[in-house]
């Protein structure tokens, strides 16, 4: 059966009732991931768990590797990948502790590597809808199983900053007049990674504060004393869904993700280079590239 991936966020470091299988460290053509994936069975599942940013919390959003995260999750024949991350709130209406299942991303980073492809091989996928639609939909479903559907936000725009500071004021009150709903600091690269490994993906945002805007009540507003208090309460809420979730989905699945690479790759079979190759192999062996270049090698 086909592996369900999980990428825990801040304060999401395992799972209660996961029965662990192996502890998996790994090397990737991308450099280590952020920890060992913990491979186990969830609710009848085997699943595959990664921290984001590490054990003990090491890595900055902007020091994650998340090539070798997705890449791994690949390589170890996960097929659906659910990304859970603290975030902030952009609007009234979206309250600290609810939780937002993101279905647009607008993207304000700097220095993040976001895609597989360079070094000789130019792909191009579409990303109109950059997550997917029946997985979120399982979400849904597991959300409403456990009991969290009054602050369950089905869709949403999430806004990538780089971090680690939190925004200005200003940036605050910039995004939301762009409409933007939650603001955090990780899930667009994982987004944009996993379409290119033909993954089905999905996030949970959870929803740590209101972003320093809410000036209402200014106790309301982002600290970091509110982000690690409602960051737990949080996790737990996120938890109870994972494992519903996990039980909900199917032996298949029924979209479009796992094509995604299908007509996206620009460069000429033969005029990929050998080292790209091999680097890309896990991502490209399944299309009739792999026979093509593969006379080349020969």
């Amino acid at each position: 059966m086909k592996r369900i991936g999980i990428i825990g966020g801040s304060g999401l470091y395992d799972i209660e009732g996961m029965e662990i299988i192996e502890s998996v460290p790994m090397e990737t053509p991308f450099g280590a991931p952020s920890d060992a994936y913990t491979v186990g069975r969830l609710a009848g599942r085997e699943v595959v768990f990664l921290p984001r940013h590490g054990k003990g919390h090491r890595f900055l959003p902007s020091e994650v590797n998340y090539r070798a995260n997705v890449w791994g999750m690949k390589k170890l024949g996960v097929e659906w990948l659910i990304s859970v991350s603290a975030v902030g709130s952009l609007k009234k209406e979206i309250r600290p502790l609810d939780i937002v299942l993101a279905d647009q991303f607008v993207d304000r980073t700097r220095n993040r590597e976001h895609t597989f492809f360079g070094d000789g091989i130019v792909a191009h996928i579409a990303f109109a809808h950059p997550t997917c639609s029946g997985l979120r939909a399982v979400l849904v479903e597991a959300a409403e199983a456990a009991g969290f559907s009054a602050g369950l936000h089905n869709g949403g725009t999430y806004l990538n900053m780089e971090g680690p500071a939190f925004s200005t004021r200003a940036e605050s009150s910039l995004f939301r007049s762009w409409g933007m709903d939650v603001i955090g600091m990780t899930t667009m690269t994982e987004a944009r990674l996993a379409r290119e490994a033909e993954l089905c993906f999905a996030t949970m945002a959870l929803v740590t504060d209101y972003d320093c805007w809410f000036e209402d009540d200014p106790e309301a507003s982002v600290s970091v004393e509110m982000v690690v208090q409602n960051v737990a309460r949080n996790v737990e809420h996120a938890k109870a869904i994972l494992r519903e979730a996990v039980s909900r989905l199917g032996a298949e699945r029924e979209c479009d993700c796992g094509s995604a690479l299908a007509n996206a790759v620009m460069t000429d079979p033969g005029s990929i280079p050998k080292a790209a190759w091999k680097k890309h192999e896990l991502l490209l062996s399944k299309y009739n590239l792999k026979q093509e270049k593969q006379k080349e090698l020969d």
